[in-house]
């Protein structure tokens, strides 16, 4: 019996990384579609992707008709962030980060329905917190963010019942820099910042056969950041 495939964009490192090695310990064959130089997974292979690019992802999941012939789910992975105030972000810019974070998704899903379809198979978007909550100078990030939850849901109900869609909006993860200090863990409630393991383990089981009556749905996990409230001092 051929494994279950799996297309993971922004695979290279950080969540889209973990949530390969996840799979592929599952017994998936992931591919991985990056812009980054990466090695292939086990079992899986690599390929070097703009997801934000028509003509490349055509390319992307015509390789996967021909080299895999099936694909049992697609995870959205691939995100970038351009934080500066609105008075200095260029229009070249926000289509930049628009592009790779949001568009991508409605590119990739819509070269992938057929395979999809033929597979019963899933959509995973990756969005954030910040479809919810921001800081300052991140408009592009959170406008592609909320949008991504809003097509996620939109896919579920347009794609269903033969695909189901659901959202990952993950809060904190530690995928680069310092080590957060005692007071950054602290100020969860889970206790911890969180790590791309804690967002791997979600997505395994949301793209795994128990998780079949579950669509339309996004899952915030942030340690219960979102819903901690917070008063001036």
């Amino acid at each position: 019996m051929s494994p279950r495939v799996a297309l993971v964009t922004g695979g290279a490192n950080g969540i889209g990384a973990a949530i390969a090695v996840r799979l592929a310990a599952n017994g998936w064959r992931v591919v991985i579609a990056d812009p980054e130089a990466v090695a292939a997974p086990p079992n899986g292979r690599a390929v070097a992707c703009d997801v934000s690019d028509e003509t490349s992802v055509n390319m992307l999941l015509a390789g996967v008709q021909q080299q895999e012939g099936r694909l049992d789910a697609l995870v959205c992975n691939a995100g970038i962030m351009i934080r500066k105030p609105i008075a200095d972000l260029t229009m070249a810019e926000w289509s930049k980060v628009i592009g790779t974070n949001l568009t991508s998704t409605f590119l990739l899903v819509r070269a992938a329905e057929a395979l999809l379809r033929a597979a019963n198979g899933s959509v995973l978007t990756i969005a954030s917190t910040r479809a919810h909550m921001s800081e300052p100078d991140t408009e592009a990030y959170a406008a592609s963010k909320g949008g991504l939850l809003a097509l996620t849901h939109a896919l579920a109900v347009s794609l269903g019942p033969d695909i189901r869609a659901n959202c990952i909006s993950p809060g904190w993860i530690l995928t680069k820099g310092p080590e957060p200090t005692k007071e950054e863990h602290a100020f969860h409630p889970a206790g911890r910042v969180g790590v791309p393991d804690d967002i791997a383990a979600l997505a395994a089981f949301l793209l795994g056969p128990e998780s079949r009556f579950i669509t339309g749905s996004e899952f915030v996990v942030d340690g219960g950041v979102t819903r901690k409230m917070i008063y001036p001092e």
